[in-house]
């Protein structure tokens, strides 16, 4: 358990360290930030939209984003991977409502939307407003310490599926099913 801690602690400075990097204006910060999130940045992206060529341009203007605002981000209220997905969902989302298929095909791909896993329960304006945060973590709280563990280090931290089995000395499927049953389980206190 305590390797698993490390293992996310240190994916948190790092993301954390690169962020400041980009704050200064250091490109070699914005690639290195680069390139350790933008495959899971780019799973987002291409899960909501469903087009590779749309997920990349996507992807693309969430690092700009990120160039220009990323002193807007503030440790105090999420982790890194957290702030960069919520960037990467609002901006797939904006993406999508803006675009002119048939209002099902628009319906289908925002309601895929809701399955994306992310620690708030809505856009970017969550991750200013302290009393949604709150609510987050009294619904972490309410979960089985093994599905919290998983979850915030997926989610908050940056670890992924494999690097949690390998920490945890579980099978892969175990760790996924612990993350969904609880995310389940998330989704469930959050719309009390």
């Amino acid at each position: 358990m305590d390797q698993a801690v490390n293992v996310r602690a240190a994916a948190r400075d790092e993301l954390s360290a690169l962020l400041r990097g980009v704050v200064a204006r250091d490109a070699a910060a914005l690639k290195g930030l680069y390139q350790r999130t933008s495959g899971k940045l780019y799973g987002i992206c291409l899960r909501l939209l469903g087009d590779e060529a749309e997920a990349q341009d996507v992807l693309q203007e969430v690092y700009v984003t990120v160039w220009s605002k990323a002193a807007l981000f503030d440790p105090s209220r999420a982790s890194p991977i957290t702030w960069l997905a919520a960037l990467a969902r609002n901006r797939a989302i904006d993406r999508l409502r803006s675009r002119s298929a048939s209002a099902a095909r628009n319906r289908e791909n925002l309601d895929a939307a809701i399955d994306v896993p992310d620690d708030r329960p809505s856009s970017f304006d969550v991750l200013e407003q302290a009393e949604d945060s709150l609510r987050l973590h009294r619904c972490l709280e309410e979960l089985e310490e093994k599905a919290r563990t998983v979850i915030r280090a997926a989610f908050f931290e940056g670890a992924t599926y494999p690097q949690l089995a390998q920490a945890e000395g579980l099978p892969l499927p175990t760790i996924k099913s612990r993350i969904r049953r609880g995310l389940l389980q998330l989704r469930g206190c959050l719309e009390r």
